[in-house]
C-alpha cells in the first residue's frame, strides 16, 4: 500500500481538515484530496464523512486510523534506523513546538544545532502544547518541546523538564490591585480576568490554584497565546497570569502570599519509537539548556 496516500489519511484525521492536511504536508488540498480518494477506491470504503465543513471518521477510516498509524511509524522508523547505522546526523527532524517556547526559549538552540549540523533538514510545527503532546503520543514527532503537563505525561512519553517558568498574576499600572502589590486568590475572583483556556495546561494551574480554595474562577475572555493575554491585560481588561519573563513597564506583578505558580518547559518523546540520530542531537542541546550550559556555537558550551 502506498504509504502516501496514508500520511494523506492521516493528516486529514489528525487536523479534521483537508486544508490544513495540505499545509501540513506542503501539498495542494486538491493532491490531498485525490490521495485520500484514492485510498478510499482501493479499499473499497468511505474513510470520511463530509457533513457541510466538518469532517469526521466513518467505522472504516475508524478501524483503520491506528492501523495506519503504526505502519507508517515502522516504516519511518525502519528507514531512520537504516539512515543513522553511519553515525551521521543528517536527515529531517520536525519538532513540535509552542508559539512562546518557539519565541523566547528555542532560539538560541536551534541557532546552534543547524550550526553543528547543517545536514539536517529542520522544520519547526507550531502548535499549543497540549495538542503537540497528543501528537507525540500518536507518533506523528519525534520529539516536542512544550509546557509540560502539570500532572505527569501519559504512560507512553518520556518528558523532561528543561527550564523553570515561574508565572506571576499581573495587572495594568492602573488596575486597583496595582498599587496594593499583594491580593489572594479570593480577592482576584471578584475582579474580571482574561487567562489561557482552562484546557491548557497553564489553565489547569490557575484552575487547581482556584479550586483548592474555592473560589469561582470567571474568565471574561481567554486566548492560548501569552503575547495576547499580555497586550489585553496591558490595556486593563483584566487581571492575568503570565511567565515572569514576559513583565513589562506597562504591568505590575502581584504577590500572592503563601502561593508560588510555576510550569516547566521541556521536551517529550515516545519511549517505543526510535529516535533519529538528530533528534537525539538536539535533546543533547536541551539538556545543555537543563544543566546551565551554553548552546551558542562555540566548542563545548558549558
Amino acid at each position: 500500500m502506498d504509504t502516501d496516500l496514508l500520511r494523506a489519511f492521516l493528516a486529514v484525521a489528525g487536523n479534521e481538515s483537508f486544508s490544513l492536511a495540505a499545509e501540513r504536508l506542503h501539498l495542494t488540498q486538491p493532491a490531498v484530496s485525490k490521495r485520500v480518494a484514492a485510498l478510499e477506491a482501493r479499499l473499497g470504503v468511505r474513510l470520511f464523512d463530509r457533513i457541510g465543513r466538518r469532517i469526521s471518521l466513518t467505522e472504516g477510516g475508524r478501524r483503520l486510523l491506528p492501523r495506519a498509524q503504526r505502519i507508517v511509524r515502522e516504516l519511518e522508523d525502519t528507514e531512520r534506523a537504516i539512515r543513522d547505522l553511519s553515525g551521521a546526523v543528517s536527515g529531517p527532524l520536525v519538532i513540535a513546538t509552542s508559539h512562546h517556547i518557539g519565541l523566547h526559549r528555542l532560539p538560541p538552540v536551534l541557532r546552534a544545532f543547524s550550526q553543528r549540523y547543517p545536514s539536517v533538514r529542520l522544520a519547526i510545527e507550531f502548535m499549543d502544547s497540549e495538542k503537540a503532546h497528543d501528537a507525540v503520543a500518536q507518533g506523528d514527532y519525534e520529539l516536542a518541546v512544550i509546557t509540560l503537563a502539570p500532572d505527569g505525561s501519559t504512560p507512553r512519553l518520556e518528558s523532561q523538564p528543561v527550564w523553570p517558568d515561574p508565572l506571576s498574576v499581573m495587572v495594568a499600572r492602573e488596575h486597583p490591585l496595582a498599587a496594593r502589590r499583594r491580593t489572594s486568590v479570593a480577592e482576584l475572583g471578584g475582579y474580571p480576568a482574561v487567562l489561557p483556556g482552562t484546557g491548557t495546561y497553564t489553565g489547569q494551574i490557575l484552575r487547581q490554584l482556584f479550586d483548592a480554595a474555592g473560589v469561582a474562577l470567571e474568565t471574561g475572555m481567554s486566548t492560548n497565546y501569552l503575547e495576547t493575554l499580555r497586550m489585553l491585560a496591558t490595556i486593563g481588561l483584566g487581571w492575568t497570569v503570565l511567565p515572569d519573563s514576559m513583565l513589562t513597564e506597562e504591568l505590575v506583578a502581584l504577590e500572592l502570599p503563601g502561593v508560588q505558580l510555576a510550569r516547566q518547559l521541556g521536551y517529550v518523546f515516545h519511549r517505543e519509537r526510535t529516535l533519529s540520530n538528530a533528534a537525539r542531537a538536539m535533546i543533547e542541546l536541551l539538556e545543555r539548556e537543563t544543566a546551565g550550559g551554553r548552546t551558542d556555537s562555540g566548542r563545548g558550551g558549558n
